[in-house]
C-alpha cells in the first residue's frame, strides 16, 4: 500500500487515518517477516509505513496493539477466503478441500501474512500465543460443521476436530520456517489427507483428493 500524496489533496481526515492504519498493519507484517518480533520496533514499523512515530501512536498504543490488530485482520481475511471458497460445494469433503486450497494459495501469495499468522503468533510471547490459540480454535467449528458422523471407529471426537486444525497449523508453520511459503499450495494433498482421513478413512480421503 502506497503512502498518500504530499501537499493538498482534498482527502478527508477519516480517509487519511484509515489509510495510515492499513499501511501500519501491512508494515508490521513486513517488518516481522524480515526481522522477527523482538527486533521489530515501533520506529521500524512507522518508517516502513511511511508515517511518523507520533502518527503510529495515534492509532496504536504499542507494538503489541498493532500486532494484535494485524493478526486479527489477517485471521478474518483468511477465514473469509476459505468460507467463500466453500460456498456452493456439493458436500462436506469438497468444501473442506476447497477451503484448504484457497488458504494455501492465499498464504503462498502473501508470505509476510503467512509468517504473521503461522510463525510470529508462536514466537511473540504468552499474550500473543493466546491469540494464536484462539485463532486456531476459531476454525474448528468450520471443520466440524457437516462432518460425517458415521466415520471409522465410531466417528471422531471434538478433540479430534481440534487436533486436526492445530495439526494443519503446525504443519504449515514448519513449511513457512523452512522457507517454503511460496510453495505452500504444493502441499495440498498432504494437508487435505490430514484433514479428511480422521472422518472418512485414508482410502476415501485419497480418492477424493485425487479426483480434484
Amino acid at each position: 500500500m502506497q503512502p498518500l500524496p504530499r501537499g493538498r489533496h482534498g482527502l478527508s481526515r477519516e480517509f487519511i487515518a484509515e489509510h495510515q492504519r492499513e499501511r501500519l498493519l501491512a508494515a508490521i507484517a513486513r517488518s516481522l517477516d524480515a526481522n522477527g518480533y523482538e527486533c521489530t520496533t515501533v520506529a521500524a514499523i512507522a518508517a516502513a509505513a511511511g508515517v511518523s512515530k507520533s502518527d503510529f501512536y495515534r492509532h496504536f498504543e504499542s507494538k503489541d496493539a498493532c500486532f494484535f490488530a494485524a493478526y486479527d485482520e489477517a485471521v478474518e481475511r483468511l477465514r473469509a477466503e476459505m468460507v467463500n471458497a466453500c460456498e456452493g460445494r456439493p458436500g462436506w469433503a469438497e468444501g473442506v478441500c476447497a477451503g484448504l486450497a484457497a488458504a494455501l494459495s492465499g498464504l503462498a501469495a502473501n508470505p509476510s501474512q503467512a509468517n504473521l499468522l503461522l510463525v510470529e503468533g508462536l514466537r511473540a510471547g504468552p499474550g500473543v500465543y493466546g491469540r494464536f490459540q484462539a485463532a486456531v480454535e476459531s476454525f474448528v467449528p468450520r471443520l466440524r460443521d457437516g462432518a460425517p458422523q458415521g466415520a471409522p471407529a465410531g466417528g471422531p471426537s471434538e478433540a479430534t476436530d481440534e487436533a486436526v486444525v492445530g495439526g494443519i497449523a503446525s504443519l504449515l508453520a514448519r513449511r513457512v520456517l523452512a522457507g517454503e511459503t511460496r510453495h505452500l499450495d504444493r502441499f495440498f494433498p498432504e494437508v487435505a489427507e490430514f484433514a479428511l482421513a480422521p472422518y472418512l478413512g485414508v482410502a476415501e480421503a485419497r480418492r477424493i483428493i485425487s479426483a480434484r
